[in-house]
C-alpha cells in the first residue's frame, strides 16, 4: 500500500522534529556537562524521550501502515498531531537557542 500524501506530510512533520530534538538534546547535553544541574537531566530523558516517539513512528509510516487507519479522518488526525509536536518543538527550540 502506498503511502498517502497526508502520511507522507506527517513522515516529513517527524522528521523535522527529530532534527530540531537533535539540536535540543545536544545542546542540554552541553549545559548537563557544564553546570551539572537535575533539571539538565530532565530536558534530556525529555529529548530522548520524544526522539525515540518519532523514530518509532517514521519507523510505522514507512513499514507497517496497519497501524495507521486508511480512514481518511484517522489520517488527518495523526497529521494535526504531528503538526502541534512540531510547533510545540519549535518554540523550545527557538526559546533554549535564545
Amino acid at each position: 500500500m502506498a503511502m498517502t500524501p497526508t502520511l507522507t506530510i506527517a513522515t516529513v512533520l517527524s522528521g523535522v522534529s527529530i532534527l530540531l530534538l537533535l539540536l535540543l538534546t545536544a545542546v542540554w547535553v552541553r549545559n548537563y556537562r557544564t553546570f551539572e544541574s537535575t533539571l539538565t537531566l530532565g530536558l534530556i530523558a525529555f529529548g530522548a524521550t520524544l526522539l525515540l516517539e518519532n523514530a518509532l513512528a517514521m519507523y510505522f509510516f514507512f513499514s507497517t501502515q496497519m497501524l495507521y487507519s486508511g480512514d481518511p479522518v484517522v489520517q488527518q488526525a495523526i497529521l494535526a498531531l504531528r503538526a502541534l509536536q512540531l510547533v510545540a518543538i519549535g518554540f523550545l527550540t527557538y526559546v533554549t537557542l535564545k
